[in-house]
């Protein structure tokens, strides 16, 4: 008699710059997150599947709960992650190793009120030295709520990933695979060549400039050989458009020619990538905007 399969939806939440999106990415064996160092990298529900012959997992990863700023987008990102957690079946709850700040009791306290089972994953192990200074930390995580599982591991190096994987699938219910077997997303293409393009800008850009910047698609056009791309960073102000650009366009160049090698990694096909930068003024501020820019729920 065969073990009965398990399928169902696990959400990944914790506060900004935990590591969320690069342990998405791991458990999936895939890229499918951007990241980046900044907080608030991630700005949508992006879902990935994992698909094994025991079952299949759902998983889904979630803008940072935060308590900083009060702009219509800190709104956005807070909703999109707590309205998540109502639609599944398992939080995964992601907390840094050794570093425990109000923002992550935040979102347990979230957590506890859904009422939805949960793991806890301590991640960047790799980062302790020995590993035996993570006894306290972890007792005393275990004292927070009562966790289904406790288990640290590292989303940079894979350490205790596959185990996390084995313990995910075995607490989701039973159930036949929700997606086909070759669907790895619900998202288009399209979303993730903005999403791209919009790593490039948070990696090589500093201090605020990151969160003033979004990405929209207005051409996406598939050839028998390559895809046809035009892309809109949209900003809020004339001089951020300024240092966008940077001295004869060229720092906007090389964002965007690094963007499209790995478009084309990523689509498994060559690309044309074209780049506009254009100013809707206080567009992260205004629900309208946001709405219009994709950003809803």
């Amino acid at each position: 008699m065969t073990d009965p399969l398990h399928s169902g939806y696990a959400a990944l939440l914790g506060r900004p710059n935990v590591g969320k999106s690069t342990l998405l990415n791991r458990l999936l064996g895939q890229k499918m997150a951007i990241t980046s160092h900044k907080p608030q990298t991630t700005r949508h529900r992006i879902l990935g599947v994992r698909t094994e012959e025991r079952g299949q997992i759902v998983y889904i990863d979630t803008p940072g709960i935060h308590q900083r700023g009060d702009k219509a987008m800190n709104r956005y990102l807070n909703r999109t992650a707590h309205t998540t957690l109502l639609d599944v079946d398992l939080a995964i709850f992601v907390c840094q190793a050794m570093a425990w700040h109000a923002e992550d009791e935040q979102v347990l306290e979230a957590i506890k009120r859904a009422g939805t089972p949960v793991i806890a994953v301590v991640n960047k192990i790799d980062s302790v030295q020995p590993r035996e200074k993570l006894l306290p930390f972890l007792a005393e995580l275990g004292r927070r709520h009562e966790f289904l599982e406790i288990i640290p591991v590292s989303a940079k190096d894979g350490t205790q990933v596959d185990t996390l994987n084995e313990l995910v699938l075995r607490h989701l219910p039973q159930g036949d695979p929700i997606f086909p077997a070759d669907q790895i997303t619900d998202r288009p293409e399209r979303f993730f060549a903005a999403e791209i393009l919009r790593e490039q800008i948070i990696r090589r850009y500093h201090k605020e400039l990151p969160y003033a910047v979004t990405v929209e698609i207005e051409r996406f056009e598939e050839e028998p050989d390559r895809y046809i791309i035009g892309a809109v960073i949209w900003v809020e102000r004339d001089n951020q458009r300024a240092i966008l650009l940077g001295r004869q366009g060229l720092a906007m160049k090389e964002a965007a020619s690094v963007a499209r090698r790995n478009m084309a990694e990523f689509f498994d096909t060559r690309v044309h990538l074209d780049v506009w930068i254009k100013v809707k003024k206080s567009w992260s501020s205004d629900e309208a905007s946001l709405a219009q820019l994709g950003y809803s729920e």
